[in-house]
C-alpha cells in the first residue's frame, strides 16, 4: 500500500503516513449515531413526564373518595371502592412508567420490553398516552431497533 499524498510505501497496519502525516482512509469526524440513540433521551423523559402527570388524578381518587372521607348522598357506596380502585390503578400504571423512564434513560436491557409493552397499554389513554404509545413502538419495535438497543445497553 502506497501514499496517496508522498506516495512512501506504507504497512497494512500503518494509519498515518510516517512521511507526510495523512489519513491513510478516510477518518469520520464524529461517530455515526443510530437511529434510535437520539430518540431514547427523548423517550425516557416523555415517560417520567406523563407518568408524573398521571400520580395527580390517582392521589386525587386515593384521598377524596376514600369511604366514610366524604359522604355524598346521590352516590351509592360501591363508587368510592369503584373510585379507589381506578386510583390504585393509576399510581400502578404511573410507578411502571417512572421506572420505564428510568430504564430508558439508564439503558437498561429490560426496558426496551417493558417500554413496548406499556406503549401497547398506553395506546388507549387519549391524547397523551397514545402520542407516547405510538412514538415509542416507532422507536423501539423494529428490529434494527433491537439490535442498537442491545449494543447502547451494553456500552451504558
Amino acid at each position: 500500500m502506497y501514499c496517496d499524498s508522498c506516495g512512501v510505501k506504507m504497512q497494512n497496519y500503518q494509519r498515518y503516513c510516517p512521511a507526510c502525516g495523512k489519513a491513510a482512509a478516510a477518518i469520520p469526524l464524529m461517530p455515526t449515531q443510530g437511529r434510535i440513540a437520539g430518540h431514547l433521551r427523548l423517550l425516557g423523559i416523555l415517560w417520567l413526564a406523563v407518568s408524573a402527570l398521571s400520580i395527580i388524578p390517582a392521589f386525587v381518587l386515593l384521598t377524596f373518595f376514600r369511604p366514610g372521607v366524604y359522604e355524598f348522598a346521590e352516590m351509592p357506596g360501591f363508587v368510592h371502592h369503584l373510585l379507589q380502585f381506578i386510583g390504585m390503578l393509576l399510581l400502578g400504571s404511573a410507578v411502571l412508567g417512572i421506572i420505564t423512564g428510568w430504564g430508558l434513560l439508564e439503558r437498561q436491557p429490560w426496558a426496551r420490553m417493558l417500554a413496548i409493552v406499556l406503549g401497547c397499554c398506553s395506546l388507549m389513554n387519549t391524547p397523551f398516552g397514545t402520542a407516547l404509545g405510538v412514538y415509542t413502538l416507532w422507536t423501539l419495535l423494529p428490529a434494527r431497533s433491537e439490535e442498537e438497543y442491545r449494543q447502547l445497553a451494553r456500552v451504558a
